[in-house]
């Protein structure tokens, strides 16, 4: 238990025979269950994984009552990627009625002795979803390698566009804490189980008009281990990943600002892209042709990138306040741009008292 939350921590693991006993063993004492889920492995994970899980229980009783046991193993017979094991985990965790739901990786980058700092702005009520970040402070900027903060840089900015949650940075970190609440309302089902589930994930949480997070996170433990490894294939990744952000864009957009109501960004998305696609069409055929027509076909495309800007600028003001950041190093949590109220002005009123709350812890 922390804070009277019962804690869950989903531990996606493949092919992490010598990582992932680690991450069970060093499991902080306030959580009550840990979801293990061998996602189809090929090494000896999955029996790694029952050892260390075993061993665990014997000696660490579960405090919550409700819990038999504090480790639990789930195996997926064949791979369905992290976001398909993390998706198992959170619908045990519905299941199981955790409070509070984290997600450290069975590699053992992630540092479990700052799990409670994630968790802090989840259970003080001031967020719904918590993640890491690596690029709050220099420092931490300069541990990473060029080229991977190039690629996170570019997805950051592409996520930023399809979320709405334009001051959230880094989506590709994977610590994450989210609340039961935030997971009973989004669709776990539906859940993008490839690498990129933690874009989607903002996404939905987005439409859901939910609060995240931006949580400090040292990369330098990360990037200095001479045996860091990672699955993902970036050849691959980026394109499948910019596809489902295109995809989740317009569904946000759909859903949010049309459906459940209407807000006058979306019409200028929309309008701005077709004046902006229309004008490039117009430019490459004069060009082509060499015409004369294409001055008033860039005054054309001016304005269609005009309209574009100038709904970035909506749908940012619109989700400002569902943005928060955290430094444990600037005396706990912040909100970003000064900016948590609500729409209701009674939540609004609460802010100075929730975040000198986090403050204190």
């Amino acid at each position: 238990m922390y804070k009277d939350n019962t804690i869950g921590v989903v531990v996606p693991a493949y092919n992490e025979e010598g990582y992932v006993g680690g991450v069970i063993d060093t499991m902080p004492g306030f959580v009550d269950r840990v979801y293990v889920v061998d996602d189809g492995s090929t090494d000896g994970t999955w029996r790694e994984i029952r050892e260390h899980a075993a061993s665990y229980n014997a000696e660490n009783p579960p405090e919550a009552p409700e819990f038999d046991e504090c480790i639990v193993p789930i195996q997926h017979e064949e791979n369905r990627g992290v976001g398909g094991a993390i998706k198992t985990g959170y619908l045990q965790a519905l299941e199981d009625g955790i409070d509070v739901a984290a997600v450290m990786g069975g590699d053992g980058q992630m540092d479990p002795e700052v799990l409670a700092k994630f968790v802090d702005p989840v259970v003080d009520g001031v967020a719904d979803y918590a993640k890491g970040n690596r690029f709050m402070r220099s420092d931490d900027l300069e541990a990473m390698p060029r080229f991977r903060l190039v690629g996170n840089s570019v997805l950051s900015l592409l996520t930023k566009i399809a979320s709405g949650y334009w001051k959230i940075a880094d989506p590709q970190n994977g610590y994450t804490v989210i609340s039961r609440e935030a997971l009973e309302r989004i669709d776990v089902e539906g859940m993008y189980e490839y690498y990129g589930y933690c874009n989607d994930l903002l996404v939905k949480l987005n439409a859901e008009n939910l609060r995240v997070a931006d949580v400090a996170h040292s990369a330098e433990s990360v990037y200095d281990e001479e045996d860091w490894k990672s699955h993902i294939e970036y050849d691959e990744y980026i394109p499948k990943v910019s596809a489902m952000l295109l995809r989740n864009f317009l569904w946000r957009l759909n859903r949010k600002y049309l459906v459940r109501d209407f807000h006058p960004l979306a019409f200028f998305y929309y309008f701005g892209a077709g004046v902006s696609a229309l004008s490039l069409a117009g430019i490459a055929a004069s060009l082509r042709k060499r015409r004369e027509e294409t001055g008033s076909w860039l005054l054309s495309l001016f304005l269609g990138v005009s309209l574009l800007l100038f709904a970035m600028v909506f749908d940012m003001q619109e989700n400002r306040d569902r943005e928060v950041r955290v430094d444990d190093e600037r005396d706990g949590v912040a909100a970003a741009d000064d900016a948590f109220a609500t729409a209701d002005g009674e939540e609004a009123d609460a802010r100075p008292e929730r975040l000198a709350a986090a403050g204190d812890d």
